[in-house]
């Protein structure tokens, strides 16, 4: 069976994680959300690909669920000493990844390229796309201003109110290679549980991209990152009421009308089901919290229930 992913950082990382537990890890590709790079000192970093690649290889920091295990802040220490920013959070061990990226960057490599190098070096078994290779950035909007997702996201603390979203480069950016080709050669297409509007929404603002989806709609499949209108961590639930209107398992199912045959939901959102039969997805209803094996089998077990025997 040959599963194409769209996922954001951390959730979408568990959520292969999860699906690499019952289907063949070499069977899955992970398409990943570059709306968020960001140049800090000068390097191009991925924050979601990084984040994919070091949970899925096994390198991630499993506490803090970003950067490298291990790591060390040697550094962060002296560009703060030198009264540089530190806002955004680089460790050594990450540095290396970073450095080799904006090398090959500089040198003309796409990030299709170097992505595919060093999942290799690492030794990860999933496939690792990037959306795209071209300038895609995911911008808030807000009453103070304008930030880029990053700026919004860690520097303040995502604290302004959301009052729109918007994809930078989106009319001009292409599918990277091989994205094409795994969405459709997938028999499941699943979304992960990530923020709908700054982790699939950059995604899905491909043009080819959202045209693939739509087109594979029955045999695509979404986790709804909420659980009874709240988010496990970060700020979807409060972008899905100033952006939506609601943070109920509808307004979910809303955010992807016509691209998804199917919405997994909490079991704490039953009471949505209808709602989300109304937006045009069958609503699928179990435990979505992976916080134990058991939870994360049932989950991956609903997700892999919507392709045929």
């Amino acid at each position: 069976m040959k599963l194409a992913v769209l996922a954001g950082g951390v959730g979408g990382a568990r959520f292969v994680q999860a699906l690499s537990e019952v289907v063949a890890p070499g069977d899955v590709t992970v398409i990943a959300n570059v709306g968020d790079d960001l140049e800090v000192h000068g390097l191009h970093v991925s924050p979601d690909l990084d984040t994919l690649l070091y949970t899925l290889a096994g390198l991630g920091d499993t506490e803090r669920g970003w950067g490298r295990a291990g790591e060390t802040w040697n550094a962060r220490e002296t560009v703060e000493l030198l009264g540089g920013e530190t806002w955004f959070q680089l460790g050594d061990r990450d540095l290396g990844l970073h450095l080799v990226r904006t090398e090959a960057l500089r040198a003309g490599e796409p990030l299709s390229a170097v992505t595919a190098r060093v999942a290799g070096a690492v030794g990860l078994e999933q496939s690792l796309l990037p959306a795209t290779d071209d300038f895609l950035r995911t911008r808030i909007c807000t009453p103070t201003g304008v930030f880029d997702f990053q700026e919004w996201f860690v520097a303040r603390g995502h604290r302004d109110q959301v009052e729109d979203v918007v994809y930078t480069g989106r009319e001009a950016a292409v599918a990277a290679p091989g994205v094409l080709a795994a969405l459709e050669a997938a028999d499941l297409i699943a979304i992960a549980p990530s923020n709908p509007f700054v982790s699939i929404g950059p995604i899905l603002a491909v043009g080819e991209i959202r045209s693939a989806v739509e087109r594979r709609r029955d045999q695509v499949v979404a986790v709804s990152p909420l659980i009874a209108r709240r988010a496990v961590k970060g700020p979807a639930a409060a972008m899905f009421e100033s952006l939506a209107g609601g943070a109920g398992a509808g307004d979910v199912a809303g955010f992807y009308e016509g691209l998804i045959g199917a919405l997994v939901i909490d079991e704490a959102d039953a009471a949505d089901a209808s709602a989300v039969e109304e937006r045009g997805a069958r609503p699928l209803v179990t435990r979505t919290l992976m916080s134990e094996p058991t939870a994360r089998r049932a989950l991956v077990e609903t997700v892999l229930g919507l392709v045929p025997a």
